[in-house]
């Protein structure tokens, strides 16, 4: 009896055997190119700590430290004043003299400044909803709130502690920063914090995260 024409079963193609390795980076690879390409992931912000250097855009800034002051008292009647104190070295590389600003006391209004102070985003641990924060400029003729063009001047951020609050061992904080940029209804371009649309609002991009020990002691 005449077997049928074609293969043989012996040459019939077998299946191959994939490693579950390979189908698994395969799955991967594609996920990421619908994703938009394996260049387009988001950068993680950039983790800095005491002595860092940090380009802002507008500013670009020296993280010196993190430490705890004591006003003492005028009179016996008074109390000792403690602080906590955030110190920067900041030059403004605008070519106008800028308002060293306060840290916003929330997130979502945060982008609508340019001062460097609002750049300070999720300061922890928290203060208290009422601990607003006093900054300024310390300069040789007194303190100040502004910053000069071109100017390298020290900015202090500083919170007081109020009661028998301890002062933390450590202090942490995300910030953001600027790029030069036309507005909808001005074409001539001015600085702006980065920020990205969420909903109504928008939110700064986080730059860099930033831990400073707290040191004890020392005069304001």
């Amino acid at each position: 009896m005449t077997e049928p024409s074609g293969e043989s079963p012996e040459k019939r193609r077998r299946p191959v055997a994939v490693p579950a390795a390979a189908l698994v980076a395969f799955t991967a690879f594609g996920v990421t190119a619908l994703l938009g390409g394996l260049n387009e992931a988001p950068e993680e912000p950039e983790p800095l700590g005491q002595g860092a250097v940090l380009d802002q855009g507008l500013y670009s800034t020296r993280l010196v430290e993190s430490r705890v002051t004591v006003e003492r008292a005028a009179t016996r009647f008074d109390e000792d004043k403690h602080f906590v104190e955030l110190v920067f070295d900041v030059t403004n590389k605008g070519d106008e003299t800028r308002s060293v600003g306060i840290p916003a006391q929330k997130l979502e209004q945060a982008y609508l400044s340019d001062s460097f102070a609002g750049s300070l985003l999720k300061i922890n641990p928290s203060f208290g909803e009422k601990a607003v924060p006093f900054t300024f400029v310390r300069t040789k003729g007194g303190d100040s709130q502004q910053l000069h063009p071109g100017v390298t001047s020290q900015v202090i951020v500083r919170y007081r502690l109020e009661g028998d609050r301890r002062p933390p061992e450590k202090i942490s904080f995300e910030m953001a920063s600027f790029e030069l940029t036309t507005g909808f209804n001005n074409e001539l371009p001015r600085w702006q914090m980065v920020a990205t649309e969420a909903g109504d609002s928008y939110l700064p991009e986080v730059k860099a995260r930033v831990t400073l020990p707290v040191k004890k002691g020392g005069a304001a």
